[in-house]
């Protein structure tokens, strides 16, 4: 089993900064990628970055420019550096972790939220 816990959610204005860190633990050697989803009210969990053991990162385009993933893999621990944030980015972010075998794990999730 992997468990993962986050941190570094809060509130902040818009075009201000937030790090997210989420920190793996137990059987981490399964891990292969890590990235953070994210739900607003009323809508569907939606992923807005991902990278692999090796460092490759992908993110979806409406955070593309603004949010920047990183991963430490002695650390087993990933971070998601967002700036310029927007109102809309409000939401639950959750981080997650797929396994090897292609098994997903979920942290609990950290609020942001961003005023206008």
């Amino acid at each position: 089993q992997v468990q993962l816990v986050e941190s570094g959610g809060g509130l902040v204005q818009a075009g201000g900064s937030l790090r997210l860190s989420c920190a793996a633990s137990g059987s981490t050697f399964r891990i292969d990628s890590m990235g953070w989803y994210r739900q607003a009210p009323g809508k569907q969990r939606e992923l807005v970055a991902a990278i692999n053991r090796g460092g490759s990162p992908n993110y979806a385009d409406s955070v593309k420019g603004r949010f920047t993933i990183s991963r430490d893999n002695a650390k087993d621990t990933v971070y998601l550096q967002m700036n310029s944030l927007k109102p809309e980015d409000t939401a639950v972010y959750y981080c997650n972790a797929v396994s090897r075998y292609s098994t997903d794990y979920w942290g609990q999730g950290t609020q942001v939220t961003v005023s206008s």
